[in-house]
């Protein structure tokens, strides 16, 4: 379902952070890409929805290269790619509800099916009863919770997360996990970008290693 072929990604100044990289996630799949602090992880991620483009080589979604996308076509691509940061990236003017209703907002749903997916959303994550919450009061872990559900709502056929247990304690990571897990057990493609490897290893799921921009 999505494959690089020989992709590399040279950034201005020189930096190069994927050398050559080859790799092939299947459809309904669940991988984990790890590798030390700037080993290329983010930068592939963002190369899936053409959050950046790469330098040389492909990236394909389903046999389509990207490379031949037309710009008016990109905002389509990111409606069946749902992406989760460390950071969380909420709008913290606006309630839960507002925040995982936003791409639904944006691709003209109507009312009453943004109500019905942003309440089925906020239920799978755990936080139903916190839709009227701004996200300054919540925990980081909530917070998560919510970019995960905002992520999701739209029902996307492929997720992505950089990073998504960094700020969490062991057990708030694990949950966070098992979440990601639920959603790979319903068809869901899911690649994680992670350094925590033990809880990687416990999960059992493929592990694509980076170093210096190439699979190890």
């Amino acid at each position: 379902m999505i494959r690089f072929e020989s992709v590399g990604k040279r950034y201005p100044g020189g930096n190069e952070a994927l050398r050559g990289l080859d790799l092939h996630v299947r459809r309904g799949e669940l991988v984990f890409i790890t590798g030390a602090s700037g080993a290329g992880k983010s930068t592939l991620l963002r190369l899936i929805p053409l959050l950046e483009r790469p330098s040389r080589g492909s990236v394909l979604i389903d046999g389509v290269n990207l490379a031949g996308l037309r710009r008016g076509r990109i905002p389509f691509l990111r409606r069946r790619i749902g992406m989760i940061f460390q950071d969380h990236r909420l709008l913290h003017d606006r309630t839960v509800f507002d925040n995982v209703a936003l791409p639904l907002v944006i691709g003209g749903r109507s009312h009453a099916d943004i109500g019905r997916r942003v309440r089925a959303a906020l239920d799978k994550v755990g936080l139903l009863r916190r839709e009227r919450a701004y996200p300054i009061t919540l925990s980081g872990g909530e917070q998560q919770r919510v970019g995960i559900a905002r992520a999701v709502v739209t029902r996307p056929p492929i997720l992505l997360a950089d990073e998504p247990t960094g700020n969490l304690d062991p057990a708030l990571s694990r949950e966070i996990m098992q979440l990601f897990e639920q959603f790979n057990q319903v068809g869901v493609t899911t690649v994680i970008a992670s350094h925590d490897l033990p809880l990687i290893e416990a999960l059992g799921h493929r592990r694509i290693h980076l170093e210096a921009g190439r699979a190890a």
